[in-house]
C-alpha cells in the first residue's frame, strides 16, 4: 500500500498548530509490558542490542527463538494488547492540555489490521485522538497531512529512523525523541544532533509549547 492509498479520510484537521506523536514506548509503554507477556508464555528478552529479533530466548534452556516464532509473539501482543499495556507516565493530562490549542494525531507503527484493539485501547485510556496504523515511513504520511497546511508542526517518537525520515519530507517540524529509559532502549541508535531529546512528556511539552510560540516556522511547503 503507498501512502496514496492509505486512508485518511477520517482524519479532520482544524486551522491550528498539529502534533503527530507516535504511540508504543512513547503514549503507551511497549517494552516493559512485552516483556511480562514473554514471561508468562515461559520466554525471556535479553537486552543484547535495540532489536526484538534475535533477543528471545526459552527461561527453560535458553534457547533462542527464531525469526518466524518472534514475529508471531509481537502478532500476538498486538491481538491481546488491549491486557498489558497501560499509558506512560502524565501522557493523559499533558495531551489533554496540548489538545487545547493544538491537533492532535496518532501515528502508530503497526499492521493495520490491529488498528481496531489499538483503537479500543487508547479510548479506554480516555485518548480519543485520531489514529494511523502503518508500516510504511513516517515521513510521507506526515507530509500527505500537513503539506498544504500553514501552522506549526511537532513530531514526537521513539526512534531516530522515523524522526529522521519526517524531517527529509516536512520543513521547519519540531522533532523531540522520546523514549524510556530502559536497558534495551540503551542501545537504540542516536538521532541527529538538530533533533531534541525529551526526558519525559513534561520536557516534551515545554519543547512544543516553546516552538508553537516562537513562529519560526515556514510557511511553503516542502517538496514531496
Amino acid at each position: 500500500m503507498s501512502v496514496a492509498e492509505l486512508d485518511i479520510s477520517h482524519i479532520r484537521l482544524g486551522e491550528r498548530p498539529l502534533i503527530v506523536c507516535d504511540v508504543d514506548d512513547v503514549v503507551l509503554g511497549f517494552i516493559d509490558p512485552f516483556q511480562l507477556f514473554l514471561q508468562s508464555l515461559g520466554h525471556e528478552f535479553l537486552p543484547r542490542s535495540f532489536r526484538l529479533h534475535g533477543n528471545i530466548v526459552s527461561k527453560a534452556d535458553g534457547t533462542e527463538i527464531g525469526a518466524q516464532q518472534v514475529s508471531r509473539l509481537i502478532e500476538e501482543f498486538f491481538e491481546a494488547q488491549e491486557l498489558w499495556q497501560t499509558p506512560v507516565d502524565r501522557v493523559v493530562e499533558t495531551l489533554g492540555r496540548l489538545s487545547q490549542a493544538a491537533d492532535i494525531l496518532f501515528l502508530t507503527a503497526m499492521p493495520p489490521r490491529f488498528q481496531d484493539h489499538r483503537r479500543r485501547l487508547l479510548d479506554s485510556a480516555g485518548l480519543l485522538f485520531p489514529l494511523l496504523a502503518s508500516e510504511q515511513p513516517k515521513g510521507p504520511i506526515v507530509h500527505a497531512l500537513h503539506a498544504s497546511r500553514s501552522f506549526p508542526i511537532a513530531f514526537i517518537d521513539d526512534m531516530a529512523h522515523n524522526l529522521h525520515s519526517v524531517r527529509e519530507h516536512v520543513a521547519d517540524c519540531l522533532l523531540i525523541h522520546l523514549m524510556p529509559d530502559s536497558p534495551v532502549h540503551r542501545f537504540a541508535p542516536a538521532a541527529a544532533d538538530d533533533i531534541t531529546r525529551a526526558s519525559d512528556w513534561a520536557h516534551a511539552a515545554e519543547l512544543i509549547d516553546a516552538h508553537f510560540r516562537s513562529g519560526t516556522f515556514n510557511r511553503a511547503a516542502p517538496a514531496a
